[in-house]
C-alpha cells in the first residue's frame, strides 16, 4: 500500500443554503458534514489530511481541530484552484491523493477505502468514484470506452443525445497519483463560461498524455448525495438517521419506531436496550445495556449504566448509574452523577449535583449544587436554595436523611446523617446528625374569624 494522502474541499459558503452558518459545518444528525467526512477517511491510515477553508475558515478549523492540516482559499476560483492551494503541504510527497468534498457527510470509510485499493491495484494514475442513478440529470455523466476506461465526462448541458442515456455519473470523488496531480494542476485553464479551474480537466489532461484514467462504481448512489441547500440537508439527515438506527438495531438495540428516533453518530448504546418513540440521542452519549429509554426524552453527552429507565425527561452532561428510574418529566442538568438505584421523579430537576446511591426525589423537587448523600429521601417540594443572585452555594444532604415535603434548605447548609427536617421547614443552619430540625412559625387558629370577617365587610 502506498502512502495516502487526503484533501477535503471545505472553502464554499454554500448561498444555496441562505444561511450564515457555512455550508460544511451544517450539522446531520449532530454532527457537522465536514467532521463526518473527516472522522470517515481518518480511518483510512492516511499520512496527511489538508482541509482546504475559504468562507468561515476559522470555524472550520476550530471544529476540526489537530485531525487535519488546512490551506486558505482566499478566492474561491473553481475545484482545481482549491486543490492547488494544498501544493505546499503535498507537493513533495509520493502516493495516492484522495480528492473529496466536505459536504459528502453520507460516504463510508468502506466505500472509500474500496476505491483506493482499486486504484493502488491498477497503479492508476486517477481513478473517479462514479455511481449508477436511475435519474441522471444534472449529473456529469462518465463515458468508458471498450476497456472499460473513462474516455471522457461530459457534464450534462454539454451531453449529447446518446450521453444523456448514461446512467453512470461522476460523483466529484478522486484519486490521483500525488505527483502527476500537482503537475497537471499548473496546466489547467480557466477558458470557460464560469472563468474557472475545475478539477475534472486533470483527467483530461492525464488522459492527453497517455495515461489510462480508471473508474470505481460504487453500489450506493445515496452515499455520493452531496449536500448543497436544505433540502439536500434533510435528505441527508434521513439516510444518515436510518444508517445509525439500522446499526444499532442489528447489534441488539430495540428500537420501537425507528422514524421518530434520532441517535447522533457517535452514540454508544447497549443490547436489549429499547427505545422508544420520539427519543432524541445526541453527541457521544453512552447507553448501557437492558434500559428503557423515552418515550419523548432527550439526552445529550451523557453516560447511563445498566437496566435504567428514563422516561419523557431531559438529561444533559451527566452520569447516571444502574438501576435508576428517572421521570416522567425530569431535567438532569449538566455536571450530574446520579448514583445507583436512585429514583428521580416527575418535575424533579438536578443540576451540578451528586445524588447518592439508592437516594430519592419523586416528585416536584429542586436540587441544585448539591451532595446527596446515600439512601436519602427528599419529600414533595424540597428545594436547596443555591443562589443569592450574586453567587452560588452548596448543599450538603449526608447519608440517610429525611426531608420532609416543602423544604428550603438555604445554602451553604449540612443536613447531617440520618437527620429529619420537619415539613415546610426552612432551614438556615446546619442540622446535627440524627437530629430532628423544626424550622417553621407556630400555628395560631383564630375562631370566629370568617364570621368577623364578613361583618366589617357588611358593616
Amino acid at each position: 500500500m502506498s502512502n495516502r494522502f487526503v484533501v477535503i474541499l471545505a472553502a464554499g459558503q454554500g448561498t444555496r443554503m441562505k444561511s450564515k452558518l457555512y455550508k460544511v459545518l451544517h450539522p446531520v444528525c449532530g454532527k457537522p458534514m465536514v467532521q463526518h467526512v473527516v472522522d470517515n477517511v481518518s480511518q483510512l491510515g492516511l499520512q496527511k489530511v489538508v482541509t482546504i477553508v475559504g468562507h468561515g475558515a476559522e470555524k472550520v478549523k476550530n471544529q476540526l481541530g489537530e485531525q487535519s492540516e488546512f490551506a486558505l482559499q482566499a478566492e474561491q476560483l473553481g475545484t482545481a484552484h482549491a486543490v492547488l492551494q494544498a501544493k505546499d503541504l503535498l507537493f513533495a510527497e509520493e502516493g495516492t491523493t484522495l480528492v473529496i468534498c466536505g459536504d459528502t457527510p453520507l460516504i463510508t470509510a468502506e466505500t472509500i477505502e474500496a476505491l483506493l485499493k482499486h486504484h493502488e491495484q491498477i497503479e492508476a494514475k486517477v481513478t473517479v468514484l462514479t455511481a449508477y442513478i436511475d435519474e441522471p440529470a444534472g449529473y456529469g455523466r462518465v463515458v468508458r470506452n471498450s476497456e472499460g476506461h473513462v474516455e471522457k465526462i461530459v457534464e450534462h448541458k454539454d451531453a449529447s443525445e446518446e450521453e444523456l442515456r448514461i446512467q453512470e455519473i461522476n460523483t466529484g470523488t478522486y484519486c490521483f497519483d500525488n505527483k502527476m496531480l500537482f503537475d497537471a494542476l499548473s496546466k489547467v485553464s480557466n477558458e470557460n463560461a464560469q472563468g474557472e479551474f475545475y478539477l475534472p480537466d486533470v483527467i483530461e489532461i492525464l488522459k492527453n498524455e497517455g495515461y489510462i484514467v480508471s473508474a470505481y462504481q460504487t453500489k450506493s448512489f445515496e452515499e455520493t448525495l452531496g449536500v448543497n441547500d436544505r433540502v439536500a440537508l434533510s435528505q441527508a439527515e434521513q439516510l444518515m438517521k436510518r444508517r445509525i438506527n439500522r446499526k444499532h438495531m442489528v447489534n441488539g438495540v430495540t428500537i420501537i419506531d425507528p422514524e421518530s428516533t434520532y441517535i447522533s453518530a457517535d452514540a454508544v448504546i447497549g443490547n436489549d436496550t429499547v427505545l422508544y418513540p420520539g427519543t432524541v440521542i445526541e453527541g457521544k452519549t453512552v447507553i448501557g445495556s437492558d434500559c428503557v429509554i423515552g418515550p419523548h426524552t432527550t439526552m445529550k453527552d451523557s453516560e447511563v449504566g445498566n437496566n435504567t429507565t428514563i422516561r419523557q425527561s431531559v438529561v444533559h452532561d451527566s452520569k447516571i448509574g444502574n438501576d435508576v428510574a428517572i421521570g416522567p418529566f425530569a431535567h438532569i442538568r449538566p455536571a450530574s452523577v446520579i448514583g445507583d438505584e436512585v429514583r428521580v421523579g416527575n418535575f424533579v430537576e438536578i443540576k451540578k449535583s451528586v445524588f447518592g446511591t439508592g437516594s430519592k426525589a419523586s416528585h416536584l423537587s429542586y436540587i441544585g449544587d448539591a451532595e446527596v448523600g446515600s439512601n436519602v429521601n427528599l419529600g414533595c417540594g424540597s428545594i436547596t436554595v443555591n443562589y443569592d443572585g450574586k453567587n452560588k452555594f452548596k448543599t450538603v444532604i449526608e447519608d440517610g436523611a429525611f426531608v420532609g415535603c416543602n423544604s428550603n434548605l438555604v445554602a451553604p447548609v449540612t443536613v447531617g446523617k440520618n437527620a429529619y427536617v420537619a415539613a415546610g421547614s426552612t432551614i438556615t443552619e446546619d442540622v446535627p446528625e440524627n437530629a430532628l430540625s423544626i424550622a417553621r412559625a407556630r400555628q395560631t387558629n383564630k375562631e370566629q374569624y370568617v364570621g368577623q370577617l364578613n361583618n366589617k365587610k357588611n358593616s
